[in-house]
């Protein structure tokens, strides 16, 4: 039996290599690209440090103007995928997303580059995001430290999304809005989730005839060490006593058919709506793809189909 320090004791892919004297290896989401102008769309792009003690950033994307009878603009905040373990702002399939997203839907956008898992566990990721959103609100007056959403973020107008664990943490940081922010000095109107990392020890729908069902509880105890468990609160909304605080009127979930993830995507709704929550949901089942689909291929009608309807969701003014 091999005992050396090389040994492999955790390896799931295409996340994480774990080594029996503790060290770790991201297997993917470390490559990245820097902001700036996107050459096909027009969108402006910069990354702001907004805690130079952590340090905390955003990447802001702010559209080329196109409607001039809009004073300002719908504001989303954004929160990347990967297992809370790879990936960030500045990954070339989120930064290629999130341009397109603000191309079409005419919207200012905050990515939020929250610190990951293992070096930094679980609840690291919710706390950072939760320090991104109130210095979002710093500018709810116009007169915040950063000049773009001064200028052109509407306040009054805002969304949540992400995807797979980013959807997870928007879901959260909704639960914080409409439980821990009476001032809403951030106006939340609704939250898009994306394939969204929830999931539970009791098994639902197809998922105790998927052989990869392990691996997802396996992840998750490598991003929060300190978890209680598969039914945490943080992974199991049902299992949340704080579900129905969720601070606004409308979500979005999508699912795909060929994603471990889908059965708890649709059971969402279902917890929603025994939990006394009072607004819309809508999920959406795109058939034929996989987890996070559109950040691999976001030229295929299914991903263009989603953008769209996203786009909709923000610029709904009803």
């Amino acid at each position: 039996m091999d005992s050396s320090p090389d040994q492999i004791i955790k390896e799931i892919l295409p996340f994480i290599r774990v080594y029996k004297d503790g060290r770790y290896q991201k297997l993917s989401g470390n490559d990245t690209v820097p902001a700036g102008v996107d050459p096909s769309s027009g969108v402006q792009s910069k990354d702001v440090v907004i805690l130079p003690d952590i340090p905390l950033s955003v990447r802001l994307y702010i559209p080329k103007p196109h409607n001039p009878t809009l004073k300002k603009l719908p504001l989303l905040i954004y929160f990347h995928g990967g297992g809370f373990i790879i990936e960030s702002a500045a990954s070339p399939p989120y930064h290629r997303l999130l341009n397109l997203i603000a191309a079409e839907s005419g919207a200012v956008v905050v990515s939020v580059d929250y610190r990951t898992a293992p070096e930094h566990p679980v609840p690291t990721c919710f706390n950072d995001s939760w320090e991104a959103i109130k210095w979002v609100g710093d500018h709810v007056d116009g007169n915040g430290p950063e000049s773009w959403l001064n200028e052109l973020a509407d306040l009054g107008h805002v969304f949540f999304a992400g995807d797979s664990a980013g959807a997870t943490i928007a879901h959260h940081m909704a639960i914080r809005v409409g439980s821990s922010d009476p001032t809403r000095s951030v106006s939340l109107r609704g939250v898009i989730l994306l394939h969204p990392f929830f999931w539970g020890k009791e098994r639902v729908g197809s998922e105790s005839d998927n052989t990869r069902a392990t691996i997802v509880g396996d992840l998750w105890k490598i991003a929060h060490p300190g978890t209680s468990g598969e039914d945490d609160p943080l992974i199991n909304p049902a299992m949340d006593p704080k579900v129905s605080d969720l601070g606004c009127s409308k979500v979005l979930v999508y699912v795909a058919e060929k994603d471990i993830l889908k059965d708890r995507g649709h059971y969402y709704k279902d917890i929603l709506g025994k939990s006394g929550w009072r607004g819309d949901i809508e999920v959406i089942e795109d058939k034929g793809v996989g987890h996070v689909y559109f950040l691999l291929d976001p030229s295929v009608d299914a991903s263009c189909t989603m953008r769209t309807r996203i786009c909709t969701f923000i610029n709904d003014r009803a």
